[in-house]
């Protein structure tokens, strides 16, 4: 009788414990709905109703219809489409290397044991405190060729005038001095920081070895900021390639249509033409570009990481 008792409690027990430790169990669901509630509100319904306007005719203010992939076709005859990307590409690829150059000499010498350095450093990153519209108009007045104050630099050193913005061989060039006024500090401190990280005995050793500046650099400190320089990259990727603020306030895509970006064409489908539809596809073609450089750079990342 007693051993029957016993083990009615033992399977009492038993069976009491998978109770409590349900009852004990953490649920996370309301502290995760309101961020997931947030998230599709602000980043996927945008996109997916992006990806529904792109499959109808829609011009604003009228009605919509079906028209399946009939935008994206019309996408593959689009001249103006294919010479915005041409545009995209180029202003995205002078607007990384530019500021990669000059931000990496910039680290070097300001990592220098040099005078004053404190606050050279202060003055070189004050272009990025600026507004864009600001720092747009700056530009406009001193791109401009009778009066802007660079022609006239120009013309003190013996070198002609240039018509800057207001010029289709130059209008790009001329944007990208204006973004890498503007991010070269960035790419500044991204490798600064780079450099303060580095241990100082492969130098100690390269010394003894009879290496000078230009080895210790090319061998030694380069390869040990590459991954600094890679974030560098992927950030001003991602900047060149959403720019519209400033190319819209200096040209609006002119002269002509010389500088304009696949933004500022979205731009101008989607609000001065009233294309919904179709400035719909635009969009959702652009971002799958971005997509693939994304997991282009992504895995050109991974690669520069050290090695052990």
């Amino acid at each position: 009788m007693s051993a029957v008792i016993s083990r009615s409690d033992e399977t009492g027990a038993a069976s009491a414990a998978p109770r409590k430790a349900k009852r004990l169990r953490p649920f996370y669901w309301p502290f995760v709905i309101p961020a997931l509630a947030v998230t599709c509100a602000v980043i996927v319904f945008p996109w997916v109703f992006t990806a529904w306007m792109s499959a109808h005719s829609w011009r604003l203010g009228g009605d919509t219809a079906f028209v399946g992939f009939e935008n994206y076709a019309r996408l593959l005859t689009d001249t103006r489409f294919w010479e915005s990307m041409g545009h995209t590409l180029f202003y995205t690829i002078l607007s990384v290397v530019a500021p990669l150059v000059l931000g990496t000499f910039a680290a070097v010498l300001f990592d220098s044991k040099m005078p004053l350095r404190g606050v050279l450093r202060a003055i070189f990153v004050m272009p990025m405190m600026a507004t864009p519209v600001a720092i747009a108009l700056v530009w406009t007045m001193m791109f401009n060729p009778s009066l802007g104050v660079l022609n006239y630099l120009l013309s003190v050193v013996g070198l002609p005038e240039q018509s800057w913005i207001y010029d289709q061989s130059t209008v790009i060039p001329s944007l990208v001095l204006v973004e890498t006024w503007q991010w070269t500090p960035l790419v500044m401190l991204i490798v600064l920081g780079g450099l303060a990280s580095l241990p100082r005995e492969p130098y100690e050793g390269a010394e003894i070895d009879g290496a000078n500046g230009w080895q210790k650099f090319r061998y030694i400190t380069l390869p040990l900021i590459a991954p600094f320089m890679m974030v560098a990259v992927i950030i001003r990727t991602i900047d060149a390639l959403k720019s519209f603020d400033i190319i819209y306030a200096m040209t609006q895509g002119g002269p002509g249509t010389a500088s304009e970006t696949i933004n500022i064409y979205l731009y101008n489908v989607a609000f001065s033409y009233y294309d919904i539809g179709y400035g719909s596809a635009i969009a959702v073609v652009f971002f799958a570009v971005i997509i693939a450089l994304s997991l282009v750079m992504l895995h050109l990342k991974q690669r520069a990481k050290w090695n052990d």
